[in-house]
């Protein structure tokens, strides 16, 4: 089938790693419930491997065809695993030479969704520095959602999703609330700032620090509301929501509120695509010590367009 004539899917990359697997069993379990394809993509990264045979070219053959049959193996055994957890589902598999992040960002498209375990494909930073380079990363069209390899497999029912005002935000607040009509899950909008403080911190007088913090609280109180207002529509507006507003760093406040969630929703402002993953700082900081799954909205991954 053709990309552009294929359906919306759930792009997932496995190798034979635990984080892989966990990866698998998110996305196969996400894509039931989007009652949309389950895509298991495995790159070989040929060029690599099959560098390492520097023999005669009969050894070199026989190298690249065990590399394949094992990539074979290993998509036949996800697919059988993704079929006998939801038979009625529609599993596609796709076998690629490529470096397996070349291969995610190659085969997802605008309204996919791509999966992956925080080690399976090199802790993510393969994704944005590897071999697949800028060219791609940067361009990656949907959202990005990381699975740690040692999460908490319970159902808390409860997503939370980080907003600032920013169009990044908006759309993360828009992929958590579909999330959780899906999942039936709550969702916690969390909002936090850090008042700046003069060089001479102790020089300022206690009633203008509370006066200052006032400001700061009231507009992040502005914040939400304009956010929610703005993404909340018909379909959405009967979701349980609450909001937390912390006098804190955003990643502290996300992964303190994420404690006892299933998911971590935040939008990307980086220069583009997946890039975002790693160039911005409140992304990275949550993917590097959240222990849940983390859904990054990078630039122009708005499912509502």
């Amino acid at each position: 089938m053709n990309a552009q004539e294929r359906p919306p899917s759930v792009v997932v990359g496995v190798d034979d790693t635990p984080a892989a697997h966990a990866a698998l069993v998110w996305a196969t379990e996400i894509a039931a419930r989007r009652g949309e394809q389950l895509r298991i993509v495995h790159g070989l990264g040929m060029p690599m491997v099959m560098g390492t045979f520097s023999h005669s070219k009969t050894e070199r053959y026989k190298a690249g065809d065990q590399v394949r049959e094992a990539g074979q193996r290993l998509l036949r055994e996800s697919a059988e695993y993704a079929r006998g957890a939801h038979p009625d589902l529609d599993v596609a598999t796709v076998l690629a030479p490529e470096d397996a992040p070349a291969v995610l960002l190659n085969e997802a498209e605008r309204h996919d969704v791509i999966v992956v375990g925080s080690r399976s494909l090199g802790a993510i930073r393969a994704i944005i520095l590897g071999s697949v380079g800028t060219r791609t990363a940067s361009h990656a069209p949907c959202p990005v959602i990381v699975v740690p390899e040692a999460g908490d497999d319970r159902h808390h029912g409860r997503i939370v999703v980080g907003v600032d005002g920013s169009d990044s935000s908006r759309r993360a607040l828009r992929f958590a609330l579909r999330h959780a009509l899906l999942t039936g899950s709550s969702v916690v909008v969390v909002n936090s700032w850090e008042v700046p403080l003069p060089q001479d911190a102790e020089s300022l007088a206690a009633d203008a620090q509370s006066l200052h913090e006032e400001v700061f609280d009231r507009q992040s109180e502005e914040i939400v509301a304009g956010v929610l207002a703005e993404v909340i529509d018909e379909e959405t507006e009967d979701l349980d929501l609450s909001a937390v507003r912390m006098q804190v760093d955003p990643v502290e406040a996300l992964l303190s509120a994420g404690k006892d969630a299933d998911l971590i929703v935040v939008g990307s402002r980086g220069r583009g695509g997946v890039r975002g993953l790693i160039m911005g700082s409140t992304s990275q900081g949550v993917l590097h010590h959240a222990r849940i799954p983390v859904a990054v909205l990078p630039p122009h991954a708005d499912e509502s367009d």
